[in-house]
């Protein structure tokens, strides 16, 4: 009975604390586009850059 007394208070902080998370996060615009990030990455279209040979380097002068 008497850990109720402790347990109840620092459930109500953990509440609390999530709510101004939650809270924060809504102001911050983080749930404004939730499809473009999933998207992004179906749809990536970097291009492989391929390193340029070195004109003075020849495979056989080593």
């Amino acid at each position: 009975m008497e850990s109720l007394y402790i347990l109840i208070p620092v459930a109500m902080v953990l509440v609390f604390v999530a709510v101004c998370v939650f809270i924060f996060a809504v102001k911050s615009n983080q749930f404004e586009d939730l499809e473009r990030q999933g998207m992004s990455i179906l749809l990536d279209d970097e291009k492989i850059v391929k390193p340029k040979k070195d004109p003075t380097h020849h495979e056989h002068d080593q």
